[in-house]
């Protein structure tokens, strides 16, 4: 029966962010529902044992942030074929087979994204040392970059500066750059690229996406040229004051609201995901314990500051920010506001409240 497939329809959904109108929360969760009663394919099952996640309490995050990048690396860095098998498998050990090299491809992936996302942010600094200012749609280019990466470090640049950005390597052809492009809410990316095209023949070799997202091809003697021509193209449409972060907040929650029972009935609020966001929180924390993991990411043991009381270390929550390792911050004991999402934290068969942060603002 077409149930059968709800498993697939949830991950394709969540994976290819998809907006959880009321018929879609209704297909995902079914989907969820059936994964966590081992009722899917053998190659969802075995992808998350790989990724370390607990099948029968999976969430919509699980499918987005663990199934779906192993099945995607396949086809940013050699073959989507790999991934095609392995949802297709029938045969458990064969999909575990398939598993384990898209393991093995996506921690490839992992380990050239973080190395062209500091390369991008290097390339923008030393940008921003010749200019005053940012230029309002940044470009940035590497002739070692891989083409199937460029588009997770646009989307890195565009949530640091918070502005269009594109980030081209080179294609398969001589001398041809292949680009990826993001968006900010309110800018019309590919439309952006239609201008240009229309207003500068020849210039683009091709070009296609939506509003927030997309892709382009050009020659490599024409970047410094196609570099203005988006710079000026944002600046027409932009107003300045649009490049200004504004995050939206779900508000605050006290100490005592900050627990397992409220990261649970959270949880079971779901599915979260596109224009369905998972509720967003916000206060001012004292740094109790710092430290970094893996050489990326910020891990943080905070103490709630509360009017009526001092932070104390019997109130304290742990805490972590992925993917910082081109960020600066403070020590303990100094104070900061930050936005956060609450998680269950499953280590040792127990569970614990953990803060997934957001933005640090110290």
């Amino acid at each position: 029966s077409l149930a059968e497939l709800l498993d697939l329809v949830a991950l394709g959904t969540v994976a290819d962010v998809v907006p959880l109108d009321h018929n879609n929360r209704i297909l995902v969760q079914q989907g969820l529902l059936r994964i966590r009663s081992s009722h899917c394919c053998p190659g969802i099952t075995a992808l998350l044992q790989l990724a370390g996640r607990e099948q029968t309490s999976i969430t919509s995050l699980d499918l987005g942030f663990a199934v779906g990048p192993r099945l995607n690396a396949a086809g940013r860095m050699q073959d989507m074929s790999i991934g095609i098998e392995c949802l297709l498998s029938d045969d458990p050990q064969q999909a575990h087979r398939f598993a384990r090299e898209l393991d093995a491809i996506n921690r490839e992936r992992r380990e050239r994204q973080a190395g062209m996302q500091q390369q991008a942010v290097q390339s923008v600094s030393e940008q921003l040392e010749k200019v005053e200012e940012l230029p309002y749609g940044l470009c940035v280019f590497d002739q070692d970059w891989h083409e199937g990466i460029v588009g997770l470090v646009a989307s890195h640049l565009k949530e640091k500066y918070h502005r269009p950005c594109i980030a081209f390597a080179p294609a398969g052809e001589a001398g041809q750059l292949k680009g990826s492009a993001r968006s900010i809410p309110g800018f019309h990316i590919r439309d952006c690229l239609d201008q240009i095209a229309t207003e500068n023949r020849g210039l683009i070799s091709k070009f296609g996406g939506h509003a927030m997202a997309a892709g382009l091809s050009l020659q490599r003697d024409d970047l410094r040229t196609f570099q203005q021509a988006f710079n000026d193209t944002v600046r027409q449409v932009v107003d300045a004051s649009r490049l200004e972060r504004i995050e939206l907040s779900d508000g605050e929650l006290n100490a005592d609201e900050i627990s397992l029972k409220t990261a649970i009935d959270l949880a079971e609020a779901g599915p979260w995901g596109q224009n369905f966001p998972e509720p967003l929180f916000h206060g001012r924390f004292t740094v109790l314990e710092q430290r970094i993991l893996k050489e990326k990411h910020l891990k943080l043991k905070l103490a709630a500051n509360n009017a009526d009381e001092q932070p104390s270390a019997n109130r304290s929550v742990d805490a972590i920010a992925f993917f910082v390792i081109d960020e600066e911050w403070q020590g303990c004991g100094s104070e900061i506001q930050i936005s956060y999402r609450l998680s269950i934290n499953s280590f040792r068969d127990q569970q614990h409240v953990q803060l997934i942060i957001e933005h640090i603002y110290s």
